[in-house]
């Protein structure tokens, strides 16, 4: 507060009232009562030496306070803080340099003869560190790092490395490191088939924390305080208005009086809101994970709608991503089936589209997508809700093996695309419960391992074995019994050749 009050008599406040009304301290935060109290439990361990896991996971929507949350507990045990937010270099060599010097060789901001406090290491934004988990060479991250002259080369571009050099930061961590996001699986690698080997390894290191949306009675507090310390007034109705029409979000609260306040002298009515929120209605979307977890749980048709909306996927995604999770999400099977129901008709909506242009038919189609995941369960969903990328949605994924979707798109005549979209889902859902039905992978002429993979059958089971050696003779015998029928079965030439000479002989010729 004190360097606040020196930058106001400085005339350098802060223009942007989102970072001029951060918390500095824990007791002027709202909300996340419980996330704050592990997080402070988790902070004292770190007095006593390194505790197990040496890592946080904040995760949670944007604007509700989780890197806010992390400095303000920081600030309150006099803890400096090393931040690196998606705005930054963050691949190997810039993690390295920012992060590991002060984790392994103490903190930076040493006072001699007293005990140096321990520095906060917050890296935000961390689903947004693309590539995977490939380290870079020691030696190549050791110039980056002293600073030496490397030519183009060798420089490291984007976020290279940068999730493996996180990895071996928190395994070799001797001070605090708080990660924060707004969906796990975008450090996982959403579209990566390897992400359970991702999410696996870091869970050796962190403890995930999740953040919830700010009520209603955290929003009226803090604005209330933003007007005051503004020096303006404001009728009890407005800010009602301003709270009822935020969906938990923090930092647009904030930014919202502040564009507001800009339009008035002292006072803020409740007309002045209204006509804001009327002119700039703030398109909130959420990330697909957070977002399925929020349809499942819904249990009216309004809420799953609303839902639907905020997840701002294609009618298409939907019925794609809601018929691969309904069947691991549900436990009761007579919801499978409504849910089933409902997809197939959202599906037959969706052709109408090249049909007869019923471009009404993509909002129903979305909608029932959105009912099937959420009002088919008689019982609310209980306990953390799984969801999982569609695998048929993956470009090149492996999922299924690449010669079987090559081999559909040869012999149907039909894009790769269409294969992975349409025709392997059905194959899928077919095969998996008949294993032992060889005849579609034989009419393909598909080999043991990919009749395995279509089946989902792990190579590695003793039973699988045992299925292919059955199938690769049933395939053998389907290939000789072909080759002899192409021997023995005239072609159309030579029937119509011995067809003529049949004719000749029962006919006279001048030739």
């Amino acid at each position: 507060m004190f360097k606040w009050g020196l930058e106001k008599h400085l005339g350098m406040v802060a223009s942007d009232w989102t970072e001029r009304h951060r918390p500095m301290s824990e007791r002027h935060l709202e909300g996340n009562e419980a996330q704050r109290k592990k997080i402070r439990a988790w902070l004292d361990q770190w007095k006593e030496g390194r505790p197990n896991k040496p890592g946080l996971l904040l995760i949670g929507p944007p604007g509700v306070g989780k890197t806010t949350v992390a400095r303000a507990v920081a600030a309150d045990m006099g803890w400096q803080v090393i931040e690196l937010n998606a705005s930054d270099a963050r691949n190997a060599g810039a993690i390295r340099k920012a992060a590991t010097h002060a984790s392994t060789h103490g903190s930076l901001f040493m006072t001699p003869g007293m005990k140096p406090p321990r520095t906060l290491i917050l890296l935000d934004e961390v689903d947004h560190l693309s590539g995977g988990l490939r380290e870079i060479s020691a030696d190549r991250i050791s110039s980056i790092v002293s600073g030496e002259d490397i030519d183009d080369s060798k420089a490291l571009k984007g976020d290279s490395g940068g999730k493996a050099e996180l990895l071996n930061l928190l395994a070799d961590t001797r001070q605090p490191v708080i990660l924060a996001c707004n969906d796990e699986m975008g450090l996982w690698g959403r579209t990566s088939s390897s992400w359970r080997t991702a999410r696996d390894r870091f869970s050796k290191h962190i403890i995930p924390i999740r953040f919830e949306r700010a009520s209603n009675e955290a929003l009226r507090r803090i604005a209330l305080r933003v007007i005051k310390e503004e020096g303006f007034t404001a009728d009890p109705g407005a800010i009602d208005e301003l709270v009822n029409n935020n969906p938990g979000d923090l930092r647009a609260l904030v930014r919202d009086l502040q564009v507001m306040c800009s339009l008035i002298d002292s006072n803020l009515t409740r007309d002045m809101v209204k006509q804001n929120i009327e002119t700039g209605v703030r398109d909130t979307t959420v990330e697909i994970f957070p977002g399925l977890d929020l349809l499942y749980r819904s249990r009216t048709a309004q809420n799953a709608m609303k839902a639907t909306m905020s997840l701002d996927k294609s009618p298409d995604d939907m019925v794609a991503w809601v018929s691969w999770n309904n069947g691991v999400v549900f436990t009761d099977q007579g919801a499978v089936r409504r849910g089933s129901s409902s997809l197939s008709l959202a599906d037959c909506l969706l052709t109408t589209r090249f049909r007869n242009t019923a471009h009404r038919s993509w909002y129903w189609s979305s909608n029932l997508s959105g009912l099937s995941a959420s009002v088919t369960m008689p019982k609310p969903v209980e306990g953390r809700v799984f969801c999982s990328y569609p695998g048929f949605l993956r470009r090149g994924s492996a999922w299924v093996k690449r010669s079987v979707v090559d081999r559909l798109a040869e012999t149907c005549g039909c894009s790769k695309k269409a294969v992975r979209e349409e025709l392997l889902p059905s194959l899928v859902a077919v095969q998996s419960e008949n294993s032992e039905d060889f005849s579609i992978s034989l009419s393909l002429g598909l080999s043991p391992e990919e009749h395995a993979a279509i089946c989902g059958l792990s190579l590695s089971h003793r039973t699988t074995k045992q299925l292919l050696e059955r199938y690769a003779k049933e395939l053998e015998l389907s290939s000789a019994h072909a080759e002899e029928k192409v021997v023995e079965t005239p072609t159309k030439d030579e029937e119509s050749s011995e067809e003529e000479s049949k004719s000749d002989m029962g006919q006279t010729t001048l030739f």
